[in-house]
């Protein structure tokens, strides 16, 4: 498979998605029919990463109106379906400021629409992360002879429409061909790095899977020369909230002075949000730990994300090029 696979694709009056709870033991599509199918996908993790996420949710606005739902019953519905990831209600706010201008009879048309144009857009951005980010691991590659990057979850083509965030810069240093190799953090406790591996396998890049705890060890012994990951949301200051483990990479980058990278379209930025400390922490179930935690009587936290002060990233790899975390101001006008 590509990573210029699409993750969401329309099939008639239907959405299919590739199922990533499936992955990687099995490869396998689901049919979204309607609102309460495309809010399942969301809230069980069919669909997962911040941009397919806003993109499953404005297709959910479009399949709702079709089988008759109303705008304000689908926007509810899909907006209570996971609290962290801000492209979620970036799309549905997109939506409803162009179905309310739109006429009823035109509704259903024009929400297609604009569920085409947000997938749309979501692949040429992280297309340009890509090359964006390209620069800073083929000056790594000159100096050093070749790069490792780290990376953590899966923000690959799998967690965005097409090309991914956090990978896209990876692939393209492949294309460029570039001596390149990645390490690849579990990323306890559902195991998305598992998707990453996979991901990177299908496109012939060399990987490593390691324990999430193994990667203050790596950086110590020098065998990590930069950090990049995605991002679920980040604030106007540029603190960002990522799968929880992210902020420990950061800490341990910054102590054995490796750059850290967050790569994120400017959809992910919430400007509305003045810092990290406003992010939402979605609280999953303890379940998610494992079998054993069932018999065990004691208690259980799974919160699914933390948040890394923007002291600690490097920069911000966006569509429109690299910024520093505390000058995302001046892409207000791109939001």
């Amino acid at each position: 498979m590509s990573h210029t696979l699409r993750t969401i694709q329309e099939d008639g009056d239907a959405v299919v998605i590739l199922d990533q709870t499936r992955l990687p033991h099995e490869t396998a599509f689901v049919i979204l029919r309607g609102l309460e199918d495309a809010a399942h996908a969301i809230r069980v993790m069919q669909v997962r990463g911040a941009p397919l996420i806003g993109a499953t949710a404005a297709y959910g606005v479009a399949l709702a109106l079709q089988e008759g739902c109303g705008l304000d019953e689908a926007l509810t519905t899909l907006g209570a379906t996971r609290p962290t990831a801000v492209n979620l209600h970036w799309a549905l706010a997109r939506m409803r400021r162009i179905l309310e201008k739109s006429a009823p009879a035109a509704r259903r048309e024009t929400a297609w629409n604009e569920a085409r144009a947000i997938a749309g857009e979501d692949e040429v951005a992280n297309a340009a992360i890509g090359q964006y980010g390209l620069p800073l691991l083929a000056e790594i590659a000159t100096r050093k002879g070749g790069v490792n990057v780290m990376t953590h979850c899966n923000a690959g083509w799998l967690a965005t429409v097409a090309n991914g965030t956090a990978l896209a810069p990876i692939y393209a240093a492949q294309a460029a061909g570039l001596d390149i190799h990645v390490w690849v953090s579990e990323t306890r406790p559902r195991n998305q790095g598992h998707l990453t591996a996979w991901e990177l396998g299908q496109a012939g890049i060399p990987h490593t899977l390691i324990a999430d705890n193994a990667a203050g060890l790596l950086m110590m012994q020098g065998k990590v020369d930069c950090v990049i990951v995605g991002a679920d949301r980040i604030a106007a200051n540029g603190d960002t909230a990522n799968k929880i483990g992210t902020y420990l990479k950061a800490l341990a980058a910054r102590e054995h002075g490796v750059p850290f990278y967050v790569a994120a379209p400017v959809s992910t930025i919430d400007f509305a949000c003045p810092s990290g400390a406003h992010i939402p922490i979605e609280e999953r179930a303890g379940a998610e730990l494992g079998a054993a935690v069932a018999k065990l009587d004691t208690a259980v936290a799974n919160p699914a994300f933390d948040v890394t002060p923007a002291g600690l990233i490097s920069g911000v790899i966006t569509e429109y090029g690299v910024h520093a975390p505390t000058s995302l101001a001046s892409l207000t006008c791109a939001a």
